[in-house]
């Protein structure tokens, strides 16, 4: 359950959202975005102004643009969103992660990660829905926060930056549900699958930024480097987990381009 203030939060991070790119509403910006707004969105430039410039720019070549959010997480002054958009009826449409910082009430720093939806995926399940018991989008209760969010910090630590898949055995459960499109399902999958990836790109470098988590929710923002030189993927791994278990995880990854509308990277 949300607490009174983490709503607050998240629904002013939706409502921004939604009022913007799928109602075209820049008074909601006006309402709930600071006048020095810092946008990490490689495609747009710093400030409520550019903001409002782009969504309108989104709305005009997306007139019938849809946007849902499923999950929201909130932890202390940082939101994410989990979301699903459709720019065009009948469409797979985006996944996207949102994470906004909030300052005296109002959203002050904002980073994004969006990939598209692939008709298929290697697990059978869509980037979005819950699987593993129970089935709500809803945080679970807030005494394990803690918990959890040291839990995955170290199956991150293990798994991703140090590569030991043993991490795996370790902190994975028996019931796991994956929706990373290139990903098998199961504990047995997301071995043979991170595996691959491990010899594929042996000097890959995964350098974990920030972890915003809220009961059984802990999401990880990283900056993957296949090779050293590359510009690498800004990526953001949402887990769930369960009995001091992985369950469950959705994840986003987009390439960092090569210029940006501003000056802050993707970080």
């Amino acid at each position: 359950m949300l607490t009174v203030e983490g709503e607050g939060k998240g629904q002013i991070a939706a409502r921004v959202l939604r009022a913007a790119f799928e109602a075209g509403d820049p008074a909601v910006i006006d309402r709930h975005v600071r006048p020095d707004y810092i946008q990490h969105n490689p495609l747009a430039p710093d400030g409520p102004e550019a903001m409002k410039a782009f969504a309108a720019a989104w709305k005009q070549q997306f007139p019938e643009a849809t946007y849902e959010e499923r999950r929201i997480i909130s932890d202390g002054d940082l939101v994410l969103l989990h979301s699903s958009g459709v720019l065009a009826p009948g469409t797979p449409g985006l996944a996207f992660f949102e994470i906004f910082r909030f300052q005296d009430g109002k959203i002050a720093e904002h980073w994004d990660i969006l990939q598209e939806v692939p008709a298929t995926t290697a697990n059978g399940n869509d980037m979005f829905s819950t699987l593993s018991r129970p089935q709500t989008e809803a945080p679970g209760r807030r005494k394990f926060t803690a918990y959890n969010k040291k839990l995955v910090t170290d199956y991150v630590d293990q798994l991703l930056v140090r590569k030991d898949l043993t991490a795996i055995d370790t902190y994975v459960g028996t019931e796991y549900h994956e929706h990373s499109p290139n990903i098998p399902d199961g504990a047995v999958g997301v071995k043979i699958g991170l595996a691959a990836y491990f010899e594929r790109f042996p000097q890959l470098s995964v350098a974990p930024k920030r972890v915003i988590a809220e009961g059984d929710l802990v999401a990880v923002h990283s900056h993957y480097v296949d090779a050293p030189g590359g510009r690498g993927r800004a990526v953001i791994d949402l887990f769930r987990v369960r009995d001091a278990k992985i369950v469950e995880h959705w994840d986003v990854s987009q390439d960092v381009p090569e210029t940006s509308a501003n000056a802050n990277t993707m970080f």
